[in-house]
């Protein structure tokens, strides 16, 4: 029996397409909501600075550390049954709830520990996973479609997490990741063949050449993203909120375009177009700061960018660079920049915050450009042959229409 394609154009079939859709989609919704409700812990608690910054340090090195290990197991036993057994984690962990305390006790820093776990024991593979089962030429619509998903799935799930309770929150976010365990278990796709593939090291990887020129603009822009951050904040709680608002509708949008876009002109064209945007952005407002108008064209712009970069720096382009080796190591480099930053403005936030706003947008905007520089000599992900391909599809399709609009108009006027 044939299988049944999804009727847009991303070349796997159906059942594929849900199971690894839910996998990401689960995993990705699950953790962004943890991770607030986690920061609104500790932004309630009377803790000191160098103790919240110690707590976070302690989340995100267990994340990565995890991540380590979970490679190790994800190829002994199969990485189908680890990412179901992933997802078991999860949700017996989710059910572990923390209460804001006025001094975080052992008790919850055990649990944000535990959650760093059941997320980062399981992300790199998940994100391989994902990649494995998708094909180069349409891994921008695949990997578009999910990042609109997880953008507007986790405003309303954040939104419920934060007027229940903790023992509600706790049963919530284990019944989400036990649906998606359910889900896929059902749905999962059979095991791929990645012993097949080269394993690298990691330390080969970062000596190549297209995975730097990839990685040290998106360093570049998670630093620079982070740390205006706290310069943001001066300008009050109303525009943060509007700022997060656009870039959760805008990003979403904009991530879908961008992943289907990229499948048609290619990855580095439109990660460079996203760079440019946004440092013209940064540009206007050290120029004009006092200007609404400004603001409210950094704001639909940085949404944009932000959807570009997480299409790109999250689900395709590791999977593009890693065509013939296993992938779990890419994606585990890969996100660091993303998990790190955090650390970096927590750390460098006082200092930050003492810069004037005109001289820290300027220095964005020149950071950002510079962050192209790299882009100019990187490789294309996506093959020639594919882009070209597919442009001549493109202009059979146009050349069919066009000569069936005229054999109709000639039947008309015969």
């Amino acid at each position: 029996m044939p299988k049944k394609y999804f009727p847009y154009e991303i070349g796997i079939s159906r059942r594929d397409f849900a199971a690894i859709f839910i996998l990401v989609f689960n995993a990705f919704t699950w953790y962004f909501v943890m991770s607030a409700r986690m920061r609104g812990i500790l932004n309630s608690s009377n803790i000191t600075n160098i103790e919240n910054l110690s707590i976070w340090v302690l989340y995100y090195t267990t994340i990565i550390c995890s991540g380590v290990v979970g490679l190790l197991l994800a190829r002994r036993i199969g990485k189908s049954t680890f990412l179901c057994l992933w997802m078991a984690l999860g949700t017996v962990f989710s059910l572990l709830p923390v209460a804001s305390e006025s001094r975080i006790s052992l008790y919850s820093l055990c649990v944000f520990t535990l959650w760093a776990v059941s997320f980062g024991i399981g992300m790199p593979s998940c994100l391989a996973y994902f990649a494995d089962f998708t094909v180069i030429e349409n891994r921008g619509h695949t990997s578009g479609i999910t990042c609109l998903a997880i953008n507007l799935g986790v405003f309303p799930f954040a939104m419920v997490q934060g007027i229940l309770d903790p023992m509600s929150n706790a049963l919530t976010a284990a019944a989400w990741r036990g649906f998606g365990l359910i889900a896929f278990f059902f749905l999962k796709p059979r095991e791929t063949r990645t012993n097949m593939k080269k394993n690298s090291s990691y330390l080969s990887i970062l000596r190549e050449r297209s995975f730097l020129l990839y990685l040290v603009p998106w360093i570049m822009f998670c630093l620079v993203n982070r740390l205006e951050a706290p310069i943001l904040d001066k300008f009050g709680y109303d525009f943060i909120r509007f700022l997060v608002m656009v870039e959760f509708v805008v990003g979403s949008i904009s991530a879908l375009i961008a992943g289907v876009i990229s499948d048609l002109i290619g990855r580095k064209r439109v990660i460079i177009i996203g760079f440019i945007a946004l440092g013209i952005a940064y540009a206007t407002l050290g120029v004009a700061p006092g200007t609404p108008v400004t603001w409210y064209f950094y704001a639909m712009v940085d949404g944009i960018a932000w959807g570009v970069f997480e299409a790109m720096f999250i689900l395709i382009l590791w999977g593009d660079l890693s065509q013939n080796t296993v992938r779990e190591k890419y994606y585990l480099l890969g996100i660091l920049p993303y998990l790190l930053s955090d650390v970096v403005q927590l750390l460098l936030s006082p200092y930050v915050k003492e810069v004037p706003y005109y001289a820290a947008f300027s220095f964005a905007s020149f950071f950002l450009f510079l962050a192209v520089l790299p882009l100019m000599y990187a490789p294309e992900t996506l093959p020639e042959k594919k882009i070209e391909l597919r442009r001549l599809r493109g202009y059979i399709e146009q050349a069919k229409k066009a000569r069936k609009k005229y054999l109709g108009k000639s039947e008309t006027e015969g």
